[in-house]
């Protein structure tokens, strides 16, 4: 998978140009890059194919493929569960959120600092659902929400 610059440092790059144009004329300044590509790079990168990482990452197999079509996106748990599911670092499962449109885990938050604990321990979507359980946190999957794609 391709290398892509921090963003710390793009912001550091972007703040010191003269003009936003000097900073955009830059080779890997600005990305548009979609979620649904992102996620096709992750797919090839752990060797599994939708249908796998639905089983993985309890997200409903109808709404996995409707995310890889374009038609839809996930919420904030079920990409975290994705993450999850492909076995993402934090850098990676960061970068999903930002690529859906969602907030990143953030460490100030409880039920975000065991998440992040969670995929830094390299937990699967089960484990990290029993952690956040075991600690009086709502769980990421909820059997309910899995018939119409899972919650928002």
């Amino acid at each position: 998978m391709k290398q892509e610059r921090l963003t710390e440092d793009l912001l550091e790059r972007l703040l010191a140009a003269e003009a936003p144009e000097a900073y955009l004329g830059e080779r890997d300044a600005v990305i548009d890059r979609a979620l649904t590509d992102y996620l096709r790079e992750l797919l090839a990168d752990r060797g599994i194919n939708r249908s796998e990482l639905s089983r993985r990452s309890g997200v409903n197999i109808t709404f996995v493929y409707d995310i890889f079509k374009g038609k839809s996106m996930p919420g904030r748990d079920n990409a975290i569960m994705l993450a999850l599911g492909l076995s993402c670092d934090v850098r990676e499962t960061q970068r999903l959120l930002r690529l859906a449109g969602i907030s990143e885990l953030w460490p100030k938050r409880r039920r975000d600092a065991i998440i992040l604990w969670c995929i830094e321990h390299g937990m699967t979507r089960v484990a990290c659902d029993d952690e956040l359980y075991r600690l009086g946190e709502r769980p990421l999957f909820d059997p309910k929400d899995d018939a119409d794609g899972g919650r928002a």
